[in-house]
């Protein structure tokens, strides 16, 4: 069997993944389909660290602009990303495969607080890592913590999951015959403003040359082949 094109990885989930159908909060099922696309790609030798959004729970740039305080709705957010990364750090173990949850609040209770050292051990260990609570930041969405930690991770390739499996010349919903692009540069993407991730987190990659893959996580087994190096999705590249 040919050996995995990536040794680690950084998945983006975002938290309206998680809904599914739903209106709100965590679809069991689809958590459960989520972890066994994780876990197959761990038995492959892969490393993984994970980052959360918490949209199925709560909005906070939607609240911000109905008038609430933008930092505080930001840091309501960042607390339902930490419910979500429970969530799945259950449901991973439930598979079998151990896990942890760094944040990036300090709240030890419910999760250590995020030290790259400790990560870092961790993946090497085999451990999926779930990074919690965005950057710490107001402002910064789990985009750019997604960039931040990849790079922190020293990660070979960061991979977007989404509802679309991969970036399209329009949106595929409304224009049938718009066309998947296999590959795209940072620049392109930002000029086109193709919503691959938000402009900070695209030039984050862009500069420290991280490779982006954006596939759907709703199609079975795209996470093995895009970690396998088939055409799976769009790449991102400088």
């Amino acid at each position: 069997m040919p050996a995995p094109a990536f040794k680690r990885i950084l998945l983006k989930l975002s938290g309206e993944a998680l809904m599914g159908d739903d209106a709100y909060g965590i679809n069991r099922g689809v958590i459960e389909r989520m972890v066994s696309e994780i876990a197959e790609v761990v038995n492959l030798g892969v490393e993984v660290a994970v980052v959360i959004g918490g949209g199925n729970i709560f909005r906070g740039v939607a609240l911000g602009a109905a008038g609430m305080d933008r930092a505080t709705a930001d840091y309501m957010g960042m607390l339902a990303t930490v419910m979500n990364a429970r969530a799945l750090q259950d449901a991973v173990r439930r598979v079998g495969i151990s896990c942890r949850v760094q944040s990036a609040l300090n709240i030890e209770q419910v999760a250590e607080p995020y030290i790259r050292g400790k990560a870092m051990r961790y993946l090497e260990e085999g451990k999926v890592v779930i990074f919690a609570a965005g950057t710490g930041n107001p402002f910064f969405t789990t985009d750019t913590a997604a960039a931040l930690r990849g790079m922190e991770m020293n990660v070979d390739i960061v991979l977007k999951a989404t509802k679309v499996d991969g970036i399209y010349t329009d949106d595929p919903k409304t224009h049938p015959d718009a066309m998947r692009y296999q590959h795209i540069s940072f620049d392109e993407a930002i000029i086109k403003n193709l919503k691959v991730m938000d402009a900070t987190a695209l030039t984050l990659c862009r500069d420290q040359k991280l490779p982006i893959c954006v596939f759907s996580i709703f199609k079975s087994g795209a996470l093995r082949r895009v970690v396998m190096g088939e055409d799976e999705g769009t790449r991102v590249h400088a």
